[in-house]
C-alpha cells in the first residue's frame, strides 16, 4: 500500500471514530465538550500532518453538524486545534508540542473564533471569552486520551510505522 492510500485510509478511520463517538460529550455552559474530537486531532496531527489533521477535523465537524450531533462551534473548536497541533509537532517532533498546540489552538484561538459564530450566525448571546473554559476542558481531556494512546502505539508499533515512513 502506498503512503497516500495509507494516509487517506487512516484519515477516514479517524473521521469515523470522531463521528461514531460524538455521543460522548460533557455539557459545559452553552457549549458541548467533545474530548474524542480533540483526541482525534492530536492523533491526526502526529501521524498524518497539518493538511490531513485539518481535513479530518473539518470532515468530522461537518458530518456531526449534518447529523445534528454537533453545532457550528465544532468547526473553530476543532480545526484551529488540529492545525496548531500539527504545526508544532512538525516543528519540534515532540508529542508535548502537539498537545500544547491542540490546547492553545482549541482552548484559546478556537474559543475566541467561536464567539462571532455563536453571536452572529447562531444568534446566541455570549461573552467573548465564554468558550475558553468549556473548550479548554474538552481539549485537555482529549489531549490526555491521545497522549496515552500515542505513547502505547509508540511502544508497540512505532509512530514511524503508522506514518508509513518504513514502507
Amino acid at each position: 500500500m502506498n503512503k497516500k492510500t495509507r494516509d487517506l485510509t487512516f484519515a477516514a478511520i479517524l473521521v469515523a471514530i470522531g463521528v461514531s463517538l460524538s455521543f460522548l460529550y460533557i455539557p459545559v455552559g452553552v457549549a458541548k465538550c467533545f474530548p474524542i474530537q480533540h483526541m482525534v486531532n492530536v492523533i491526526a496531527a502526529v501521524i498524518l500532518g497539518p493538511l490531513y489533521a485539518v481535513l479530518v477535523a473539518f470532515s468530522t465537524s461537518f458530518i456531526r453538524v449534518i447529523m445534528s450531533t454537533g453545532s457550528l462551534l465544532a468547526f473553530p473548536g476543532s480545526m484551529f486545534g488540529a492545525f496548531f497541533s500539527a504545526m508544532l509537532y512538525k516543528r519540534y517532533k515532540k508529542l508535548n508540542a502537539a498537545v500544547i498546540g491542540e490546547i492553545f489552538g482549541t482552548g484559546i484561538i478556537g474559543a475566541l473564533a467561536a464567539y462571532p459564530i455563536a453571536k452572529f450566525i447562531m444568534g446566541r448571546e455570549a461573552a467573548i471569552f465564554a468558550f475558553v473554559i468549556p473548550f479548554g476542558i474538552s481539549t485537555i481531556g482529549g489531549s490526555i486520551i491521545a497522549t496515552v494512546l500515542l505513547l502505547a502505539l509508540e511502544k508497540t508499533v512505532g509512530i514511524e510505522n503508522l506514518r508509513g515512513e518504513n514502507i
